[in-house]
């Protein structure tokens, strides 16, 4: 409120300054067409700049919203050409009439005219052009600050969403995982301490390797390793889980835990329990693409929550239009009879930026 208040104040003094620079610029030049000045001087470019006013301010608050704004250009010049004969005639007219003796004005001004009309006409077409194109430069920052604090407001938008996203990954997954680990501690199974150790590994990616917009490739393909080791304990042995991935030598960079959703979702929502389920995923590296591929077979359960299933897969398609171009990234969901796939092709980056 304050800030809107001092916004309001500047622009007041600058309007007051505008006018005064005006009526001091048309007193000057008054002073050397007749060498003389006087309070008579100083009113007759108050009355002239009362005119120019007229015309500046109803083109910035009536025309330009109206017609301009709404690209009705050929409506806009009409009303501009009456608005300016019309403020020009007013102020030849007060001059001519009710302040000719006032104002000591010469002959030439004494009687309406052409060429008078036509003089005032051009002073205040030049009013009007200048101050429409300042209003123009101002609307055109004010834009541009808008659209940056858009941009600002999504990206922090999109951040919460993903720090929503990993604390909702965090608790869940860790309680399962710590109990799949437990259950297989009491059986002292040797896989124990490499999913630990695999759940450390995961955990730190989240907690701390993912703060970037973009880290490497070969990292997050490290941590959909620990991540689907550690899904793999929650299925039985009936299901089919093929997973390839390619070698990773270079140093190629990706948009952080965008796969997780898709496979958390796989082994969630999909394996409906028959002797037919199957997970297939897989990474493959085209140029300087990156493919990744998902099916899995799936049954919709009669308590599923349809309002808040998805929040992850709504935050990846999210952070994909923020991060990447359109031409960047390529997204396929299909959802057919009893089979769920996914298709998700990236443009690798060569930075971290």
């Amino acid at each position: 409120m304050q800030k809107h208040l001092l916004n309001k104040r500047n622009k007041i003094i600058g309007h007051i300054l505008f006018w005064m620079a005006s009526i001091i610029f048309l007193c000057f030049l008054f002073f050397i067409y007749s060498r003389e000045f006087s309070l008579t001087t100083i009113a007759k470019s108050v009355v002239i700049n009362i005119g120019f006013a007229v015309g500046v301010y109803l083109n910035l608050n009536i025309l330009i919203p109206r017609f301009l704004t709404q690209k009705q250009y050929i409506y806009y010049i009409f009303w501009l050409v009456v608005l300016i004969s019309v403020s020009s005639l007013l102020v030849q007219f007060l001059i001519v009439y009710p302040l000719r003796h006032f104002l000591e004005v010469s002959e030439q001004l004494q009687s309406l005219s052409t060429e008078t009309h036509s003089a005032f006409f051009f002073a205040t077409l030049f009013y009007v052009g200048v101050t429409t194109f300042l209003k123009l430069v101002k609307d055109w920052f004010s834009l541009q600050d808008l659209n940056y604090k858009l941009a600002k407001t999504e990206k922090e938008k999109l951040e919460a969403e993903l720090k929503s996203l990993k604390g909702q990954l965090n608790p869940h997954f860790l309680f399962n995982s710590l109990n799949n680990i437990y259950s297989l501690a009491l059986i002292h199974s040797d896989k124990v301490p490499d999913l630990i150790l695999r759940l450390s590994d995961l955990m730190r990616h989240i907690i701390y390797e993912s703060r970037d917009n973009f880290i490497r490739l070969s990292k997050e393909i490290e941590f959909v390793d620990n991540f689907i080791a550690l899904q793999r304990i929650r299925v039985t042995e009936n299901t089919a889980i093929n997973y390839q991935k390619p070698d990773i030598v270079s140093s190629s960079y990706i948009a952080p835990l965008l796969f997780e959703p898709f496979i958390d979702n796989a082994f969630k929502h999909g394996l409906p329990g028959t002797e037919n389920d199957y997970i297939t995923i897989s990474f493959t590296i085209d140029d300087e693409w990156l493919n990744f591929d998902l099916q899995n077979n799936y049954s919709v359960p009669e308590n599923y929550d349809t309002k808040n299933s998805g929040i992850g897969i709504r935050n990846v398609k999210q952070r994909l239009k923020h991060l990447y171009r359109s031409n960047e990234y390529q997204l396929v969901i299909k959802q057919e009879e009893l089979t769920y796939s996914v298709h998700l092709r990236l443009k690798l980056k060569h930075h971290a930026n």
